[in-house]
């Protein structure tokens, strides 16, 4: 990295300031971002002020405020050396995560801990933003059964698609399998116009949408049509056997225990397979136990399982959304 030492700052007081300077004027104002809107965001969130001189940046501030912001303003510049952008994602990933991850492995099949975790799709580089994502995406890819539970938000089926898409474009897997419980949250919906495919395409949606994300769009209509990507209710997995296959159970809170044993017993030669599910999202009848919670209590003393658990503290979405998770959750709790 070109960028240069972090220096505390000669004109003002060293406990308040430091200077980063960046000798790429280009990629200096897309760290700036648009009027700036970068920097401001790094200023609301750690309380710093941060000022450009030329091809300087000075950070003013707290101590460990100042030495964070500075440190994440380094570690964006190092990914527009790279060659890639810096989103509003990007600040918020580096903002959580630091600078823990500091090497790229030359194989995702054999990432390491401490090193850094990508989902290479045909459409972008996924990356996580938590530590839990991070430990979550490592265990997709070194375990044949993994479990992702955790609230909405927290990225668990994005990442698990993701990883699927990355294992299929690399040929570890011959095809992607996803599927959800088609559990009406709520609402009657089998009044609506259409065949099967119409009444069971708005369940399976948020898989379609992650597919988009990673698939350019004439390509996935062709793995569609091919098969070589399936999206099908739960139900439809009975009698199957799943190999050479990424699969995915979506929404597996709403599986009762009879169709998560089933679904688990698909696994196939050759095959990953992973299930996520938020607990405090059942929509089964009351009274019907949910095959999630009895898949963690059964599974989890095998060691080729992985569960990986996921908290507010993880959403990527809108910081609203984290807010409106931790009030549910204090709600619940006993008095």
């Amino acid at each position: 990295m070109a960028i240069g030492t972090l220096t505390p700052s000669q004109e003002q007081d060293a406990s308040h300031e430091a200077l980063l300077e960046f000798p790429d004027n280009r990629l200096l104002i897309d760290l700036c971002g648009e009027y700036d809107r970068n920097l401001a965001t790094l200023e609301q969130k750690l309380g710093v002020q941060i000022v450009r001189r030329g091809n300087q940046l000075s950070v003013l501030g707290e101590e460990a405020a100042r030495d964070q912001a500075a440190a994440v303003l380094a570690a964006l510049y190092d990914r527009l050396e790279t060659g890639r952008s810096v989103e509003a994602g990007d600040i918020d990933r580096e903002l959580r995560m630091g600078q823990e991850q500091v090497a790229t492995p030359g194989s995702q099949l054999e990432m390491f801990r401490g090193g850094k975790v990508e989902i290479k799709t045909r459409k972008k580089l996924v990356e996580p933003r938590t530590d839990a994502q991070k430990a979550y995406v490592q265990s997709l890819f070194e375990h044949e059964l993994a479990f992702g539970i955790g609230p909405a938000g927290t990225g668990k089926t994005y990442l698990a698609v993701a990883v699927g898409v990355s294992m299929f474009i690399t040929g570890h897997v011959d095809k992607i399998i996803l599927s959800r419980p088609a559990v009406e949250a709520g609402e009657k919906l089998g009044y609506l116009p259409g065949d099967m495919k119409d009444k069971v395409d708005p369940y399976m949606q948020p898989l379609y949408d992650a597919l988009n994300d990673f698939l350019p769009g004439k390509q996935l209509a062709k793995l569609l049509e091919e098969k070589q990507i399936e999206i099908a209710p739960l139900a439809f997995m009975r009698g199957r056997t799943l190999s050479n296959a990424f699969v995915v159970l979506d929404e597996a809170q709403n599986a009762t225990t009879m169709q998560m044993k089933m679904f688990l017993t698909r696994l196939g030669e050759g095959s990953r397979m992973v299930i996520t599910g938020d607990r405090s999202q059942v929509d089964l009848p009351r009274g019907v136990a949910s095959g999630l919670a009895d898949a963690e209590r059964l599974l989890s003393s095998i060691p080729k399982v992985s569960f990986n658990y996921f908290t507010s503290r993880d959403v990527v979405r809108h910081p609203l959304v984290a807010a409106i998770i931790e009030a549910y959750e204090a709600d619940e709790k006993p008095a």
